[in-house]
């Protein structure tokens, strides 16, 4: 694809403030779903099992359409796949209004929010890949991870504000408005998108299909270790975390003020998304001064571990309040590092698809920790699934120490066979 020149160009500010003014404002219909599906099982008559599968479903769709976005992206270009993402997730909130009031449509409300959830997922692969795709482009490897950070960051603060609107909608008018509040801002992304998302056209001559995508993994144990420790990040705070928290909340009486469990437990989450949001900024802009920005994430996880552990050992609310706190800085201070180093090691011709290898990643764990999270709790309890989610981390680190540490190179062996192909 066509490079805009690094550093602190207009060009790259320009590319990267179009991006997060999108991915912010789409971020608020993936936050409103999570402070209200959970709670909306007994009013519908859904099982939790179900109500885990519709947390899920997005996930395992994008999970699906990850690569192959990628594989559009590379050789399309970014902005003509970007757009349709974006207007697919601001109709699904939509979806989710239909779910709520079916009238004459032949389905019931469970199968209407799978399949609102499910096109969420087929629209953010496009966004999430494609932003990826287009920021390590248009940056090198001495400014990549602070604008990865600012991206990343922007892409994020979007999520903990739907949390707050679906809580506080949802408290003070109903759960049809919240989700007509987030379509409206999901549909004003995908336009601010169309106006102002620049085309980084694609030019180069070969890519690697999908089916050499598993050799390219292998080629570089660092690609698949990147992957695990996104793995294991997503499925404990996009799965276990932001599933159980409203329950969690709930069953320990922790509320503040007025408000309901619903209500606490969105702003609750919105504390965690905004510590790794603010820890998105500082990290990624702190990992170009390192020889290997990958060594920032034994610290990171180290952090993330602590807050699962107060959870499990504390349950009130103060604690709580930490607790989410730590475990948002250790997000923000994993991703950032990772996906700019994933940036680093990928050949220029298969960013793409290799973004797209980062999100199945993810997209499998925040998959797998909502069918895990909700019937593993009701079964042993919160504390014992938080103190097992610390021993899940504690393998990260170590698979981190063994692969990542004393890694100084940003050229892989992926991208030295890059020419024989």
């Amino acid at each position: 694809m066509s490079r805009l020149v690094g550093g602190d160009d207009p060009s790259v500010r320009y590319v990267v403030g179009s991006l997060i003014a999108g991915v912010f404002l789409g971020g608020l219909g993936g936050g409103v779903a999570f402070p209200t599906i959970p709670s909306l099982g007994g009013i519908l008559g859904i099982s939790p099992f179900i109500v885990g599968v519709i947390l899920s479903i997005n996930r395992f769709t994008r999970l699906l359409m990850n690569t192959p976005a990628g594989q559009i992206l590379d050789k399309m270009g970014t902005r003509r796949p970007m757009i349709v993402g974006f207007f697919v997730q601001g109709l699904v909130p939509f979806g989710y209004v239909l779910g709520m009031n079916p009238g004459p449509i032949p389905l019931d409300s469970a199968t209407i929010f799978l399949v609102s959830r499910a096109c969420w997922g087929f629209g953010s692969a496009f966004v999430f890949v494609g932003a990826f795709s287009t920021i390590t482009h248009i940056t090198t490897p001495e400014n990549r991870g602070k604008w990865v950070g600012y991206m990343r960051g922007g892409q994020s603060l979007g999520f903990p504000m739907g949390l707050v609107v679906g809580g506080l909608v949802t408290d003070a008018f109903g759960y049809t408005e919240a989700f007509l509040t987030a379509g409206v801002a999901g549909l004003f992304a995908a336009v601010v998108a169309l106006v102002v998302l620049p085309d980084i056209n694609a030019d180069v001559e070969t890519t690697s299909s999908l089916r050499e995508l598993p050799s390219l993994v292998r080629a570089d144990t660092r690609i698949f270790t990147v992957g695990a420790i996104n793995f294991v990040v997503r499925f404990l705070f996009a799965g276990v975390l932001l599933s159980t928290i409203v329950l969690y909340a709930e069953a320990n009486g922790i509320g503040i003020g007025s408000l309901s469990g619903v209500g606490a437990s969105g702003l609750v989450m919105a504390v965690s998304v905004a510590g790794s949001s603010l820890t998105t900024l500082a990290v990624g802009r702190y990992s170009d001064t390192l020889t290997n920005r990958a060594a920032l994430t034994l610290p990171a996880l180290t952090v993330f571990a602590t807050g699962f552990g107060l959870l499990a050992l504390y349950p009130t609310l103060e604690a709580t309040l930490v607790a989410v706190a730590l475990i948002g800085i250790g997000v923000g201070g994993t991703n950032p590092p990772l996906l700019a180093y994933l940036g680093d090691i990928s050949p220029d011709n298969d960013v793409g698809k290799l973004g797209g290898v980062y999100n199945v990643f993810g997209d499998l764990g925040s998959t797998l920790g909502p069918l895990v999270a909700l019937p593993f709790a009701t079964r042993f309890g919160f504390a014992v699934e938080y103190l097992a989610c610390v021993a899940l981390i504690a393998v990260a680190g170590v698979l981190a120490a063994k692969t990542l540490y004393g890694d100084s190179s940003t050229t892989s062996a992926v991208s030295a066979s890059a020419g024989d192909d």
